[in-house]
């Protein structure tokens, strides 16, 4: 990787840090130049702007970790909703990156910027549609081997347990405790249980 690459690649890294502690709105490029020891003008060799530097985050970074995380995760193992679940269980209860009063990088990025800047909002829109598209997928394949009922919804399941995800960071973030995520679990375990 080139000298120039690995600057881009680190400025972006520390401002989703700082970005997913403080928030979109609320961080300033002087605070990203300050964090990335970079100078201004690297900064803006790299990025236009600070919705420049935004979207990159999303299409580059999150993207990126969408695909380890989630996509490549659900094409192991037997069982279709287990490995749904593991991915649930991972993210809310090992995940180091992801601190409970900060919640959901990705849907914090919704709630902050989807309502009044388009580019975001499709990057974002993209995402989370390839995100459903894993699960869904997914669950296809469970019901082709016969280990989910074959009347079941993919996509039904998958807007749910999505929406419960989002929700459940949103809540944790409240309350500031994994306890809830706890209950989420036990919730989506029951509800997988109905599906077989």
């Amino acid at each position: 990787m080139k000298k120039s690459e690995a600057t881009r690649l680190t400025i972006l890294q520390k401002a989703f840090e700082l970005i997913y502690e403080k928030g979109f709105q609320t961080t300033s490029i002087d605070e990203i130049i300050a964090k990335t020891q970079v100078t201004k003008g690297a900064f803006y060799y790299h990025f236009k702007t600070k919705d420049e530097m935004g979207l990159a985050i999303i299409t580059e970074l999150l993207k990126s970790t969408f695909r380890k995380t989630f996509i490549d995760t659900l094409q192991n193992g037997p069982n279709p909703l287990e490995n749904i679940y593991q991915v649930f269980y991972n993210l809310l209860m090992e995940n180091d990156f992801l601190k409970v009063e900060y919640g959901c990088p990705t849907s914090n990025f919704v709630q902050q910027m989807a309502p009044w800047h388009t580019a975001f909002t499709e990057a974002l829109h993209k995402l989370s549609k390839e995100w459903e598209n894993a699960f869904t997928e997914c669950i296809e394949k469970g019901k082709e081997a016969g280990l989910i009922k074959k009347e079941v919804s993919a996509r039904e399941v998958s807007v749910f347990v999505i929406s419960g995800y989002w929700g459940v960071r949103n809540m944790g973030k409240l309350e500031n405790s994994k306890e809830v995520y706890l209950v989420y679990l036990k919730g989506l375990k029951s509800y997988f249980n109905t599906l077989q």
